[in-house]
């Protein structure tokens, strides 16, 4: 009888290590994203042109760009928090040097963060509310001539594009 409740209790064992190593699994899977077009547009007038991924979920927003290591010149990644207020990142298990714009609800840039420092745990803050958030390889704000105040277009930002 013992020998009978100790192979029950193996294989209940085994059952509940085999079920948290798939929920474990699926938990650190990596999200999804879509892609959507934007532009800048500098007060100047000159208008930049980025495809995005787009981080509209919570799990999105919450995996980001970590564990990327290469992103081309002309993509980023836009975060959209469904609301406006004020924004708190940080750039944990993320390897890529980025820029960061936080931008309201209009689509004007409020904030620029440059050159946000990898694998740090150091809080970037928006400032103030906003709505978004589009990242961007580091040097791109200052190669394209960026600044607080420029407009950022797209589908997201006009309410093109619904929130989860």
């Amino acid at each position: 009888m013992a020998d009978a409740v100790r192979a029950c209790l193996l294989h209940a064992c085994s059952a509940l290590v085999a079920l948290f190593l798939l929920l474990a699994g699926a938990a650190l899977a990596d999200e999804t994203f879509t892609e959507g077009q934007l532009s800048i547009v500098t007060r100047d007038g000159a208008r930049h042109a980025f495809t995005v991924e787009l981080a509209l979920t919570p799990r999105q927003r919450a995996q980001g760009l970590m564990n990327r290591r290469t992103m081309a010149a002309d993509r980023g990644m836009l975060f959209s928090f469904g609301e406006t207020r004020q924004v708190l990142m940080w750039m944990k298990n993320t390897y890529l040097p980025l820029d960061m714009l936080f931008i309201d609800e209009s689509g004007e840039i409020r904030t620029i963060r440059e050159k946000a420092e990898p694998l740090s745990e150091a809080i970037i803050d928006s400032r103030g509310p906003v709505a978004y958030v589009l990242e961007l390889n580091a040097g791109t704000v200052r190669s394209l001539g960026i600044r607080t105040g420029d407009r950022v277009e797209s589908p997201v930002i006009s309410g093109g594009a619904e929130q989860p």
